[in-house]
């Protein structure tokens, strides 16, 4: 899942954005309220977890302009502010969850696993694929029996192949969605790790599901 914090804590911050690409989540960072409100317009995250103290607009007002533009991403708002009157505001602004710092980061992980999942069975605990599993909860990754261990870009890679069956990704789609950059500088590392993908999926000579689809992208599906 692609996921955007917008946090100014030059120490929180960095660290909730590495925590969460350890789980495999692709993960933008700003510490502005305003640039948050561009961004979240122009990117289709997945997740936003937004700070409320910003300088600039505050995460009040960056909720309330995302959800008058249409944006139905999950909001998960972060703040020292624990009064009952400012968590009201911001369940009222739109926000869908809300936790008081500090907080440990095993119950961050669990907020946002809660609010992924309430994008309905797209984001079912278990996807599959012909005789390809992907468990989201343990991030375990069989074909058939065999047990296939990924790195963290791999799964990251092959999570969204699975999400999107016989849907043609293009690089682009591919880099917004897993890596953190521009699809020109990413081309060539996007065709380095499909490969590795595939290598892996046909370690014992199974057939491949990842095709490419030359001038387009790639897509998962069905051996001819």
């Amino acid at each position: 899942m692609r996921i955007l914090i917008i946090e100014d804590d030059p120490r929180l911050g960095p660290s909730l954005k590495k925590g969460l690409e350890g789980s495999h989540h692709a993960v933008d960072l700003l510490a502005d309220g305003e640039d948050a409100v561009y961004m979240a317009t122009s990117i289709p995250y997945d997740l936003v977890i937004l700070d409320i103290l910003l300088p600039g607009l505050s995460g009040f007002e960056v909720c309330r302009q995302l959800r008058e533009q249409g944006k139905t991403m999950p909001i998960l708002l972060l703040t020292a502010l624990g009064e009952v009157e400012h968590r009201v505001k911001g369940l009222d602004l739109g926000a869908d969850d809300y936790l008081t710092k500090p907080f440990a980061f095993s119950e961050l992980e669990a907020r946002v696993r809660a609010l992924l999942r309430r994008g309905g069975p797209v984001l079912s605990t278990t996807l599959q694929f012909m005789d390809i599993t992907l468990d989201t909860r343990t991030h375990e990754v069989k074909r058939a029996e065999r047990l296939i261990p990924l790195g963290n870009k791999e799964y990251a890679l092959l999570e969204f192949f699975m999400r999107h069956p016989h849907q043609v990704l293009s690089r682009s789609m591919i880099v917004e969605h897993v890596w953190d950059g521009d699809t020109e500088h990413l081309s060539n590392v996007i065709d380095v790790y499909i490969r590795y993908l595939r290598r892996k999926l046909c370690n014992e000579n199974e057939p491949n599901v990842i095709q490419t689809i030359r001038g387009s992208g790639y897509q998962l599906k069905e051996p001819l």
